[in-house]
């Protein structure tokens, strides 16, 4: 196997574990920098629900881009750094993915290869979206947030969903988890509100930079609400 993505998010309970995971927004970076067979990674911390710029210190995620699925293994297997993180944790949920289609730029550059090996009896979709926001257009953004993804969160094909970010406000990412494609294109293509955000996203140009992309999730790792929630994921099938 090629390329996998990997994105594990993690819950912490206490202030302590809260503050620390903060910090390591900034410190994990010295290691992660160091680890073989990682091609590309962004730390994430992420937004309060409904897509609310202001932050959720309790969730943090990690993204990682691996060159074969064996260098992944090996790092979540043998990796004192992520033993940190999940001693740290209250819970922690970890999907590995691979790439169905991505267009855009992160960090100038487009670091997604699409995969050759999909499983046609895999019905369910991760899509990742990512942007860095104009400066002079953040409120404008931000304000319409709320009204774009109100048809999301009651959307019966969702499975999960947050919003995470590189940098508060500005560097913005949503991270959502679908029961099929038929589901998500749904949401993306007839949702009333989401189109009319795709349509000012193309009026107004809020972004410097953007990227989409698709994944087919194949292993569901962990626990996020008491419950692994890819369960039929959960061996690797």
């Amino acid at each position: 196997m090629g390329q996998v993505t990997t994105i594990t998010i993690f819950k912490y309970p206490s202030f302590g574990a809260k503050f620390w995971a903060f910090l390591m927004m900034q410190f994990a970076h010295s290691h992660l920098k160091k680890v073989d067979g990682l091609q590309f990674y962004k730390l994430w911390g992420s937004g309060k629900e409904g897509f609310n710029p202001l932050p959720d210190w309790s969730t943090y995620a990690l993204l990682q881009i691996w060159e074969n699925e064996d260098c992944a293994s090996h790092f979540f297997e043998t990796s004192s750094l992520m033993e940190k993180y999940r001693s740290r944790s209250k819970e922690h949920w970890c999907l590995y993915l691979k790439n169905l289609i991505s267009r855009g730029e992160w960090s100038g550059s487009n670091p997604f290869k699409k995969s050759k090996e999909i499983d046609e009896n895999n019905p369910f979709v991760v899509a990742i979206t990512r942007a860095t926001i104009k400066t002079k257009l953040l409120y404008t953004f931000w304000k319409y947030v709320p009204v774009s993804q109100e048809q999301l969160l009651t959307n019966e094909g969702l499975i999960y969903t947050k919003g995470f970010g590189e940098v508060p406000i500005k560097q913005m990412a949503t991270f959502s988890v679908w029961k099929s494609k038929a589901a998500l294109d749904s949401f993306a293509y007839q949702s009333r509100t989401h189109v009319k955000a795709i349509g000012h996203t193309r009026e107004l140009k809020w972004y410097k930079e953007e990227l989409f992309s698709r994944f087919q999730p194949y292993r569901s790792i962990g626990t996020w609400g008491g419950k692994n929630p890819l369960p039929r994921l959960s061996n690797g099938e």
